[in-house]
């Protein structure tokens, strides 16, 4: 009897020994390491969040600075947009100025006339270079898209609303319409509308 009170008795203090205990902790714990405290979770996500803005800050300053930059690029590209047109329109000038002297020089109108042909021809050629082109109006039936009515006049020779007579040509840019066509358009004769009434 004493043998089996001392067995039980050893089991029971084997079963509270401070050895098995930490091995039943660490069973249930998974790991004998403490969890994280509130204080040091709130600390780590305050680390973050400010590496965070530091980031964005950054982030912003860069896209400003390329803002600007863009802007400033656009602004001398406005700038100096028509820098090719200009150098080329020098060389007409240049001939006006030699026809100018020309024809102060030497009485003889016909070689200032010849002057002024071959710098208009220059100029059309510049024109065309840069795809402006003149607008076909004369003998044309009458588009307010591309002509600018100033006047009416009677004619039996064109039909109704057909343009007669250009005052000042109209030019296209590629297919964009730069400046209309000022022009004169046909309209009855007023006698043949009578003649028309009476039959």
């Amino acid at each position: 009897m004493t043998k089996d009170k001392k067995t039980k008795k050893d089991q029971t203090q084997e079963k509270k020994s401070p050895e098995k205990k930490a091995e039943k902790g660490k069973v249930k714990n998974g790991s004998s390491k403490k969890p994280p405290g509130k204080k040091e979770t709130v600390k780590t996500l305050k680390e973050d969040l400010a590496v965070e803005k530091d980031r964005v800050l950054r982030l912003s300053a860069e896209f400003e600075n390329y803002k600007k930059r863009k802007q400033r690029e656009l602004d001398d590209f406005k700038k100096f947009a028509n820098e090719t047109v200009f150098r080329q329109l020098l060389s007409v000038v240049d001939n006006l100025e030699r026809a100018i002297s020309a024809a102060e020089d030497n009485s003889d109108e016909s070689g200032l006339l010849e002057g002024v042909k071959l710098t208009y021809k220059e100029i059309i050629r510049l024109l065309e270079s840069f795809s402006v082109k003149s607008v076909d109006a004369e003998n044309q039936a009458f588009d307010p898209n591309f002509h600018q009515a100033v006047t009416q006049v009677e004619s039996d020779k064109h039909p109704e609303n057909t343009v007669t007579s250009v005052l000042q040509k109209g030019y296209l840019l590629h297919d964009r319409l730069i400046r209309p066509a000022m022009v004169v358009v046909s309209k009855r004769a007023e006698k043949e509308t009578e003649q028309n009434k009476e039959n």
